[in-house]
């Protein structure tokens, strides 16, 4: 339980510290929800992440901007809070399974957990902007994707030290 807390509040401390980029803000946030998955594993990171997500809605200023509440998960950026979930399991899946598939599993789940959250979150901003395909993903996908391959890549490199460190922990 510690460790879900752990991540839950590292997720929290980088959620809101955004830059704004549209309407879709830069933020470190999913960087902390490749760690979590990664470093918890699937199950645990999910769940560390969905409690980032009830802290928020219940109001607390986590979401970007220092934001929160429910609203903030109905509105525009919604989607991309939601995708965080998907994001994280798949982060996990890969972690889980690099020593037996092969180091690149783990950054490959990476990036299909992104496209989900992608996916998640650009259909929930079409719906609410109602802007068609080629604009949502301009303005939020394509801002973003050398700024989360680097995201990927540290948190790839960074998961067997941090795993590391949080089973010494335990011990």
């Amino acid at each position: 339980m510690t460790t879900i807390a752990v991540m839950a509040a590292l997720i929290c401390v980088a959620g809101p510290l955004t830059i704004p980029a549209g309407p879709i803000p830069l933020s470190l946030a999913t960087f902390a929800v490749y760690l979590a998955g990664s470093v918890l594993g699937r199950k645990k990171g999910t769940i560390a992440v969905g409690l980032y997500l009830l802290i928020g809605i219940i109001g607390v200023p986590v979401f970007s901007g220092f934001s929160g509440g429910f609203q903030k998960l109905a509105g525009v950026t919604g989607g991309y809070l939601i995708g965080y979930l998907p994001c994280a399991y798949m982060s996990g899946e890969g972690a889980e399974k690099r020593e037996q598939i092969g180091w690149w599993y783990h950054p490959l789940m990476m990036i299909a957990g992104t496209a989900l959250l992608y996916l998640v979150g650009t259909v929930n901003f079409m719906l609410h902007t109602g802007n068609g395909l080629g604009a949502a993903l301009a303005l939020c996908v394509v801002p973003f994707l050398i700024g989360d391959a680097v995201k990927i890549a540290a948190a790839a490199l960074l998961t067997v030290p941090v795993r590391k460190a949080v089973k010494l922990i335990k011990n």
